[in-house]
């Protein structure tokens, strides 16, 4: 593992060293998922320019110009204080190379254990075939092997498909709610 920065080692843990994990390509049996980079925002607008993406988050589809910026920030790897790794993947289909969706991961330090917050997003053309599933077991999976030790997820109780996926991810729901969506854990 490498630290995210020198800030992070010097702030985020007095006394000790915290080691983030970075981005690296990662694939599965039908997948590829390639870290987040900015020329990514013209190619995820048009494809996450969807209302429908927006149910359960209460958002909207963000701008071609905003996630740009977007990107921008993400692509830095950390929260500006240090205190928080962040690693972004864009999913594509091994068949054809076609963008379908993304995985993210924000990892903290709590207590001396790396904890990671997933989260995912699948274009709804590539809804219901199992991607969003694959891709985040793919991250999961990875993010174990670099040490961390507790997964979670935050799920609007009425987004089955979501649900599905954490469940899949061997998550369970927790009483935590945090803005109306509950906090799944493994």
């Amino acid at each position: 593992m490498v630290l995210c920065d020198d800030f992070a080692r010097e702030n985020v843990m007095i006394g000790a060293e915290v080691s983030w994990p970075t981005s690296h390509a990662l694939s599965s049996a039908r997948l590829d998922l390639e870290p987040l980079r900015v020329e990514h925002a013209d190619e995820m607008a048009a494809l996450l320019d969807d209302a429908a993406l927006h149910v359960f988050t209460r958002g909207r589809p963000s701008t071609r110009a905003e996630l740009h910026a977007q990107y921008r920030r993400q692509v830095l790897g950390r929260s500006p204080d240090g205190s928080q790794c962040w690693l972004n993947w864009v999913i594509r289909s091994r068949a054809d190379g076609q963008a379908i969706g993304t995985v993210q991961a924000t990892v903290v330090s709590e207590a001396s254990s790396l904890v990671a917050e997933l989260a995912w997003v699948v274009a709804v053309p590539f809804q219901r075939l199992g991607y969003a599933r694959e891709g985040a077991l793919v991250v999961r999976t990875w993010l174990q092997q670099q040490g961390v030790e507790l997964v979670r997820a935050t799920v609007h109780p009425d987004h089955q498909a979501s649900q599905g996926v954490a469940r899949a991810l061997e998550m369970s729901p927790t009483d935590y709610v945090i803005d109306g969506e509950t906090r799944w854990q493994s």
